[in-house]
């Protein structure tokens, strides 16, 4: 994502201030957040997008209205002087500052690691829920939405093949055993390593063979 897709996703203008985007940013998060939009794979994929834009941006734009606030006072501190003597000693003393200022701030936007192990569990919550009520289909592809999302994560990939396992055998149960094969096999594929997994679907090929 480029600087220009990042307004574009913050719905401003290229150039935009740091308060604008840190203003847009507030309010598209709250209309989008996972919280707010359950089960809405749209909204939580457009507040990722969010998140990374505004993570990008302030990476770049520096929240320059700030510092130039905090000079103001000191610009105007020479005019409550009445005599021109005094003014090179308060200049001297109010100057010496200014070429040292503290550190800028590293802006804090919100933990993208955080945001997304809500997600992940917000996620793992619906699951559960489609497979308690047998909606297999919507499962399954919850189930490899979040593995799209997180590929590295290991416990969503044991997630996933656990759900594939489970449709299978249902489908062993309905007679449609060349499907229950494949999903089968794609439980192994998915999480090779898993022991009890590979000793569940082995049970499964088993019944399978006995139908058969």
């Amino acid at each position: 994502m480029d600087l220009g897709d990042c307004y574009r996703v913050l719905g401003l203008r290229s150039g935009a201030s740091f308060v604008d985007i840190k203003t847009s940013y507030r309010r598209l998060a709250q209309q989008y957040h996972p919280d707010i939009n359950p089960g809405d794979k749209k909204a939580q994929d457009k507040f990722i997008a969010l998140t990374e834009a505004y993570k990008l941006l302030l990476t770049v734009v520096p929240p320059e209205e700030m510092a130039q606030r905090s000079t103001q006072p000191q610009e105007k501190a020479p005019q409550s002087t009445k005599t021109k003597r005094p003014e090179p000693v308060v200049t001297v003393t109010q100057e010496k500052p200014m070429p040292k200022p503290p550190p800028k701030p590293t802006p804090k936007p919100p933990n993208l690691v955080e945001i997304e192990q809500r997600l992940k569990w917000k996620t793992y919550e619906q699951l559960q829920r489609f497979l308690k009520e047998r909606r297999f289909p919507q499962a399954i592809a919850l189930a490899e939405a979040l593995a799209e999302r997180l590929p590295e994560d290991a416990e969503v990939r044991q997630w996933q093949a656990i759900a594939y396992q489970i449709w299978g055998r249902a489908l062993i149960k309905e007679k449609q055993l060349l499907k229950a094969r494949i999903y089968l096999k794609k439980a192994l594929k998915t999480d090779p390593n898993n022991k009890s997994l590979s000793q569940e679907v082995e049970r499964d090929f088993q019944k399978l063979e006995q139908v058969f």
